[in-house]
């Protein structure tokens, strides 16, 4: 069994994909790379095919019709023979120095017959263009460099979340717990991160600066206008969040807490997103969106909608929408977030 299985989902991503891969070889035979063709029309299932020729006993290439990003994912934890499994996307790539520490934390846990649940590190965002380069931390919370649980961490900070980028799940509990991403549908992400914490008892987290979150092209789903374009997408997401965690059986306080805040803000930025396209068919939806959450949970939408947060997304009329876009853009420039 190798230590860690990394996916990498590709699509048409010959132009920087080598990068990510190259940056994840130093991990030698302890890592097995999944690359992913998402059914990719350019040369992208080439350069998969070249690098498993190169290192066979590292590399293997999967190739697929295309699904989605979320497929994608699926078919690397179908696949994987690694005791953890991380995704990498084929945009970004990883820190080697912290690559090496997050190995030798995982390869000491396996010496040591122990093993945790989810391994959390440290991601920058790569943001092109920026002077300073926001780094999402998590050592004012979590303790360090020891197996952990949600009784041993303080309270998450607003603005602070833990996201695919900064967290290595053991791969027999995404199997366990039945994950399986939606095809064709973006933003899947916020559900690989938060419909498995449940499942999760332990922990480990190492204060590395590990994940390089690329973001500056212009075709990128995270940019705002894509966002809008693609709501319907973030939509879905959120309401697979609210449908599948049924926050009211969590009985651990502090995970309960973490994953009301991190449902949280996937609302307020679909709510966000939603008055910031300005259409009426978009403030249409916001309705109906905050009608499925209470209808499907009327404690959960009392909680959302009276918030700090929601409070602010709910400011009637075009007025209370100006305010809520301010918030919204100053959240922005302090966050760091994009």
């Amino acid at each position: 069994m190798k230590l860690l299985t990394v996916a990498i989902p590709c699509y048409n991503s010959q132009d920087y994909m080598r990068y990510c891969i190259e940056s994840l070889l130093p991990g030698g035979e302890d890592v097995e790379l999944l690359i992913v063709n998402d059914g990719s029309s350019d040369g992208t299932a080439a350069i998969a095919d070249e690098y498993e020729a190169k290192y066979p006993t590292i590399v293997k290439a999967i190739h697929q019709e295309n699904g989605g990003h979320g497929e994608a994912v699926n078919t690397g934890i179908r696949n994987a023979s690694g005791k953890y499994f991380k995704v990498v996307d084929s945009d970004d790539w990883v820190d080697i120095r912290a690559y090496m520490k997050v190995l030798g934390a995982l390869r000491g846990l396996t010496e040591r017959r122990q093993q945790t649940d989810m391994l959390i590190s440290n991601f920058v965002y790569e943001k092109e263009g920026a002077s300073y380069k926001k780094v999402m931390k998590y050592n004012n919370v979590l303790p360090e460099d020891v197996l952990f649980s949600w009784e041993d961490i303080r309270l998450f900070r607003k603005g602070q979340y833990l996201m695919m980028h900064s967290i290595t799940y053991r791969t027999g509990l995404l199997r366990d717990c039945g994950l399986q991403l939606p095809k064709h549908t973006f933003y899947v992400d916020n559900l690989f991160v938060y419909i498995p914490l449940r499942f999760v008892q332990s922990m480990y987290y190492v204060n590395a600066d590990f994940y390089r979150y690329f973001i500056g092209r212009d075709d990128q789903s995270v940019q705002e206008r894509i966002m809008i374009k693609r709501i319907d997408q973030q939509i879905k997401v959120n309401k697979l969040m609210v449908e599948q965690v049924d926050l009211s059986l969590i009985h651990n306080a502090q995970l309960r807490h973490y994953m009301f805040r991190h449902l949280e803000i996937v609302t307020v930025i679909s709510t966000i997103l939603l008055i910031r396209s300005g259409s009426a068919e978009n403030l249409r939806k916001k309705k109906e969106l905050w009608k499925f959450i209470r209808n499907k949970d009327a404690k959960l939408h009392r909680h959302l909608r009276f918030g700090v947060l929601g409070g602010l997304t709910s400011l009637p009329g075009r007025a209370g929408r100006s305010i809520s876009v301010g918030a919204y853009k100053l959240s922005q420039r302090l966050v760091g977030f994009n």
